[in-house]
């Protein structure tokens, strides 16, 4: 008798194998099999020591392309499956970010009103109930915050830093004038999502179920941990193969916690590129420039310092996601990195093309670069900004 996972599991399988044969057409209109996928991917994993990865391309807005390689839990030996559970890290920030526009398209929130001016108390004088992240105490004597709004938000222009942590004294502040400067903030996603919480009285996983994951049938995603994740959950990887602890304690988080699958991520992909949750109006907002991207780097140091060297990609943010001009139109993408997990994913929408990497590995950035040209002919994704350092072995 075949018990209820190992069903789960045969049926992924199936699954897995059902689109992988077809031929992809690339964004130069050349085109590439499964198949030659299939016996060239596992061999790249293995060079640059990658335990696990689930890979998806869209075709005319659809997946032509859909399959998982490698392991969950490498020590064990366990199959990551489409169905596995797997840390979505900042890919959370663009699912987060279509839950924001669908509010602005119902009119409900105001892209450019500030975010203070929704509460009717300034947001130091609320009691926080989570561990830290709502916490605003420290702005009390910030004369810029109240200046934010939900597009400063989006388009990483906030002036918080990525999270209070980074700080010498660890206490939320803006570091620079609102909107003035692009600067990649996960505290100011985190601000706008306390905002919409208080302001409609749900939390972000109501919103979520009730606007994004319900509507697309997401129904293995959540930004908390929950049980039934238990069953099959992807642990993530160091660069020497050896297991991190999978944290499974975290409160909803706008621009991190997002726990999904391969099958749920690709219906949300797959979901944007059709505009199945917001019109074609409201994706294009999405997409459209809001700022001009010139840092050496995304994050660390190097990311104050400008340069002239994404110039000829136009590079620049959007709402939740970044930007590039290609000759084949705009990309839209977005990372994904924590410990243990690297992800990617780009949509082409005049070409209808996008691709989708999941990795479980802190290897998996090295082969990016590589998997972007050879599947889909993405000559343009800022691979150097983004610092994803191709494997030496290639």
């Amino acid at each position: 008798m075949i018990s209820k996972f190992n069903a789960v599991v045969l049926l992924a399988l199936a699954l897995n194998a059902s689109v992988y044969g077809q031929r992809i057409t690339r964004i130069d209109g050349t085109t590439i099999t499964g198949d030659s996928l299939n016996a060239y991917l596992p061999k790249l994993m293995q060079k640059a020591n990658v335990q696990g990865m689930g890979l998806v391309v869209f075709n005319k807005n659809r997946v032509v392309y859909k399959k998982t390689f490698g392991y969950s839990r490498a020590d064990k030996k366990i199959p990551l499956l489409p169905t596995t559970n797997i840390y979505g890290a900042s890919l959370s920030k663009s699912v987060f970010a279509v839950l924001v526009m669908k509010l602005v398209q119902e009119g409900k929130l105001n892209l450019d009103k500030p975010l203070q001016e929704y509460l009717p108390h300034p947001i130091y004088d609320y009691l926080h109930l989570k561990k830290w992240h709502d916490d605003f105490s420290s702005l009390k004597n910030d004369t810029l915050y109240a200046k934010i709004t939900a597009r400063m938000c989006l388009d990483h222009t906030s002036g918080f830093p990525n999270w209070r942590w980074d700080l010498k004294d660890q206490q939320l502040k803006v570091l620079q004038t609102p909107g003035s400067r692009y600067s990649y903030s996960g505290e100011g996603m985190v601000y706008l999502q306390v905002v919409i919480e208080k302001m409609l009285g749900k939390s972000l996983e109501q919103l979520m179920d009730e606007e994004i994951f319900n509507p697309l049938r997401m129904e293995s995603s959540a930004y908390t941990f929950l049980p039934a994740f238990e069953q099959d959950y992807s642990f993530g990887h160091h660069v020497n193969g050896e297991l991190y602890e999978k944290d499974k304690d975290n409160e909803a988080r706008s621009p991190s916690t997002l726990e999904t699958t391969l099958n749920d991520l690709s219906l949300f992909v797959a979901g944007v590129m059709q505009k199945k949750v917001i019109s074609a109006a409201s994706t294009d907002s999405m997409f459209k420039p809001q700022i001009r991207v010139r840092s050496v780097l995304q994050m660390g140091p190097l990311s104050i310092r400008d340069t002239n060297a994404n110039d000829g990609i136009q590079l620049s943010y959007g709402l939740g996601w970044g930007l590039l001009k290609s000759p084949f139109g705009w990309g839209a993408f977005k990372e994904g990195h924590g410990d243990g997990f690297q992800h990617y994913m780009i949509i082409f929408p005049k070409q209808k093309t996008g691709i989708l990497i999941m990795t479980n590995s802190d290897n998996g950035e090295r082969i990016f670069k590589e998997l972007l040209e050879l599947c889909i002919a993405d000559k343009y994704t800022p691979w150097k900004w983004q610092n994803y350092i191709p494997y030496t072995g290639l």
